[in-house]
């Protein structure tokens, strides 16, 4: 009977462990993992220098250099995995910017492939092109009057 109590003890214990969202990040994460035991080895560095001190702890923590630089060292490590445990926040979608850059793609397919198109935003923009019409001065009874012939 302690056996069977044992299993359904550990089947229970691995189903919350495998549905553990910080539990599958550990084992999926190897830079947290790697954060983790950068913070576990430098706090041990920094034990290690306090014990092997003749001063205080307090003396060491607050006078030794290499002391705070482990222990800063360990900090870090540690607000690093801290973030990578974190769920990355999820980005706003913005509908309404979705929108509206497509309909700026859209118009500006529209005037490159469609020339009315361009005509018209163009005529909007600077007001409607006026017609030229070239009228010549001279007319053909004067050329003709002159001795020239018509079209030569």
């Amino acid at each position: 009977m302690g056996k069977e109590n044992f299993s359904e003890k550990a089947g229970q214990a691995y189903s919350t462990v495998r549905d553990n969202q910080h539990v599958r990040r550990l084992i999926e994460d190897e830079e947290l993992r790697a954060s983790l035991i950068a913070a576990a080895l430098a706090g041990r560095k920094a034990l290690q220098r306090i014990q092997t001190n003749r001063s205080s702890a307090v003396e060491s923590v607050t006078q030794d250099k290499r002391v705070k630089k482990e222990l800063q060292s360990a900090a870090d490590s540690l607000r690093d995995a801290a973030e990578r445990i974190r769920e990355p926040k999820r980005k706003k979608r913005h509908p309404i910017r979705n929108i509206l850059l497509v309909g700026v793609v859209t118009g500006g397919l529209v005037l490159v492939f469609s020339e009315s198109a361009r005509k018209s935003l163009l005529d909007a923009i600077f007001g409607a092109e006026e017609e030229f019409v070239y009228t010549s001065t001279t007319s053909t009874e004067t050329a003709q009057t002159n001795g020239t012939p018509v079209g030569e």
